[in-house]
């Protein structure tokens, strides 16, 4: 009998994402979208975080999109025309990619369009999404198509429809709760040419050009600036063109210098969730999911996160590889980060735009002594998007010497332990010469590593005799460079580390309990 298809609704960035992933992957994949073809809107989600060009480079977009974009590791902060905070983010010596590439959106979705047709997965345009039903351990999704409709059938569905999908998620039975942040933001895409200006990111809190207002400024390339400020709550946008103020609040920012406004646009900060990311063989992911605002750029990182993440469960559940709870664990996990997404952002917001007295009074109390260092940290202009982690997964077995301790510093990581990401490292190993990065050794399938090989065969007959999943052993000591990778992990004498096929760890065992291993395999599995 022939499988069923795997559906992705929605051909935005997590959608092109996450069909890619799945195609990758080997399944067969068909992306509809609603729109009648794609619109060039401007810049939008322009931050690209390390770990997101990772994933992408899975698919041959990464490296791309780090040639082309503005690489930057360094966010200021200036209160008036002094600078009160500033981040620098580690450029670790051995990443392949910078922590941070600004690149537009519209140039994303191009490039991740043109992985899509490497792949052999086409893009169905002008079919909306009108219902979703599961029928016989399949979804059957009904789309609109001109003046009739159509059924396709599908093993999965991902939902990647955007924020404005509130039909599509009150069909489903999910609510999307949350609020909206009063106060408006301008943004504008300028092309100028200003090379004296710091490929980094710029916040200003009442700047002297800008009283009272509060204003990014990210560079881009082709000589173009991403510049969004915030205006009062009622801003008109054509109004302020027609009567000259938009070109003044730009020539306050670039001075006389000649630009060209690319595109132009405002928006309001919301910040909400879905309740339930997960409707049997329905899987939300991206905007439709979460929403939050743009200060941090966490919006489409996180969703690039949702589509590996979802890529590699459906892939297992279509295998019949997966547990009875794998499939459910992407509404654990992925839920879990969207709440960390809002906790971080709707504290960003209370400090720039205060909805209550008391709010107003501690944002005024930390500007009033932001000259002193302990309260500079509190001035808060966006915590930038870094990979969630899933200690609490039941996927993962807890390693007691190892515990979580919660939330890092802001540029940091946390340790290597089970649920967290593991750190990406130059490697080469014998016979694969296209790999050279350890977490491209590790997207194959579940993966153990251990120092060398003296129990190799042992423990990998354990993990082939639990689940007929793709499994690998690789000993480091027969890898070009594993000694950094031990060092990095702080992997002890005698252990063994199972890691997941997104790079996360699922388990750290004793290399000589193959049956630890096996136990730990099918914890991860879902079982």
């Amino acid at each position: 009998m022939k499988r069923l298809p795997v559906l992705v609704v929605g051909a935005g960035p997590v959608g092109q994402t996450t069909a890619a992933l799945l195609a990758r992957w080997g399944l067969d994949v068909r992306l509809f979208e609603a729109r009648t073809a794609r619109e060039r809107t401007g810049s939008r989600s322009i931050s690209q975080a390390r770990d997101v060009l990772d994933i992408w480079d899975l698919i041959g977009v990464g490296r791309r999109l780090a040639a082309e974009g503005v690489p930057w590791s360094m966010a200021r902060t200036y209160l008036r025309d002094r600078e009160v905070a500033s981040l620098e983010l580690p450029d670790q010596s051995h990443a392949v990619f910078p922590p941070f590439v600004n690149i537009s959106q519209d140039h994303t979705e191009e490039l991740l369009q043109a992985a899509l047709t490497r792949l052999g997965v086409g893009t169905s345009w002008d079919h909306e999404l009108v219902k979703i039903s599961a029928e016989d351990d399949a979804i059957r999704a009904t789309f609109r198509r001109g003046a009739g409709e159509i059924d396709v059938w599908g093993s999965h569905l991902v939902l990647a429809t955007g924020a404005s999908s509130e039909t599509l998620r009150s069909a489903l039975g999910v609510t999307f709760e949350g609020r909206a942040f009063t106060g408006q933001f301008l943004s504008c895409d300028i092309r100028a040419d200003r090379p004296d200006w710091a490929s980094e990111r710029r916040f200003y809190i009442d700047p002297p050009w800008a009283p009272g207002a509060q204003v990014l400024i990210q560079v881009c390339p082709d000589s173009t600036f991403r510049i969004d400020w915030q205006v009062p709550e009622e801003y008109d946008l054509g109004e302020d063109e027609r009567c000259g103020g938009l070109d003044r609040r730009i020539r306050a920012v670039l001075g006389e210098h000649p630009f060209e406004i690319v595109a132009k646009s405002t928006y309001r900060c919301q910040n909400r969730c879905a309740d339930r990311l997960q409707a049997g063989k329905v899987l939300l992911a991206g905007d439709v999911a979460h929403l939050v605002a743009p200060f941090g750029a966490r919006g489409l990182n996180t969703g690039v996160f949702d589509a590996e993440n979802a890529a590699w469960k459906i892939l297992f559940d279509v295998h019949h590889w997966a547990g009875p709870h794998l499939l459910g664990s992407y509404q654990d996990e992925r839920h879990a980060a969207a709440r960390e997404d809002l906790d971080v952002t709707s504290a960003t917001l209370r400090f720039l735009v205060p909805q209550s007295p008391a709010e107003r009074a501690e944002r005024e109390r930390v500007l009033r002594a932001a000259t002193d260092p302990a309260l500079a940290t509190r001035i808060d202009s966006g915590r930038l998007s870094e990979p969630f982690w899933y200690p609490g997964s039941r996927l993962v077995t807890p390693d007691p010497t190892r515990p979580f301790v919660g939330r890092p510093s802001r540029g940091a990581v946390p340790d290597p332990a089970p649920g967290v990401l593991v750190p990406d490292l130059p490697v080469r190993v014998p016979g694969r010469r296209s790999v050279t990065r350890l977490r491209e050794v590790l997207r194959g399938g579940f993966t153990v590593l251990v120092r060398d090989g003296r129990y190799s065969e042992k423990l990998y007959r354990a993990a082939v005799s639990a689940s007929e999943c793709p499994i690998d052993v690789v000993a480091l000591d027969g890898v070009s460079g594993g000694e950094d990778v031990i060092k990095t992990l702080g992997m002890r004498p005698g252990e063994a580390w199972l890691i997941r096929p997104d790079a996360y760890v699922a388990a750290i065992v004793t290399e000589d309990d193959p049956d630890d291993l096996a136990r730990c395999l099918l914890r991860a599995l879902g079982f």
